[in-house]
């Protein structure tokens, strides 16, 4: 198991087509919904633009749709199905905790677990996982993105307050994607690239595409 999730650059070329197909997708969008809110935002120094609805992310909504389901039994095997259930303790122990120190435990345990390409855990270029298809056959960085959107959602905080961003990252030339929390007016970042959550004005690499969330999407500009 690689313990901080860090892929190397041919893991990471190797996954390109992926995220891209993602990104293609957002940046082809022809906008047609009315902007949620009347005022933009800005992350990483790029205005963010707010979109109602989720029509153009298929694999987002069938995500919204399907991430209650409940896993099988925890039996022993090739992957840790039992991790899934460890997972429903942790939020109940996390549940007392600051909200600092959740943001903390959140980012650290999810990034334990292995990365994996989706060519080669799910046969197709790009795939969006729940949280039990993430904890029995691990993940790639939406992945851990959206396994920690939902444990932070099932210890109460808000969907108003957190966004799935999908990225470049200009260092290493390729997509990427990360779980953006608001809190205490910072955006905070949980990577799986980083083991620690940090403000994203210290970031200076990204470069942000498009985020979403339940409430709807944002398209981001310089």
């Amino acid at each position: 198991m690689r313990m901080t999730g860090i892929k190397t650059t041919a893991e990471r070329k190797r996954g390109l087509g992926a995220i891209f197909a993602t990104l293609a997708l957002a940046l082809c969008i022809v906008v047609t919904a009315p902007p949620a809110e009347a005022k933009t935002s800005d992350l990483f120094g790029y205005k963010a633009t707010p979109y109602s609805g989720l029509k153009p992310f298929p694999k987002w909504r069938k995500v919204l749709a399907t991430y209650k389901d409940r896993p099988g039994d925890c039996v022993s095997g090739k992957y840790n199905r039992c991790a899934h259930q460890k997972w429903v303790a942790l939020i109940d122990e996390w549940r007392s905790l600051p909200k600092d120190e959740q943001l903390n435990k959140v980012n650290r345990h999810m990034n334990l677990f292995r990365y994996i390409l989706d060519p080669v855990n799910w046969g197709v270029r790009d795939y969006w996982e729940i949280p039990k298809e993430f904890f029995a056959r691990f993940g790639d960085c939406e992945d851990y993105a959206i396994v920690k959107y939902f444990t932070l959602r099932a210890l109460g905080w808000s969907a108003k307050d957190m966004k799935i961003v999908v990225l470049q990252d200009v260092n290493l030339g390729i997509a990427h994607a990360i779980l953006v929390v608001k809190y205490k007016g910072k955006d905070l970042v949980l990577d799986n690239q980083i083991g620690q959550v940090v403000d994203a004005t210290r970031i200076r690499h990204y470069r942000p595409i498009y985020s979403v969330n339940e409430l709807g999407w944002w398209r981001h500009k310089p």
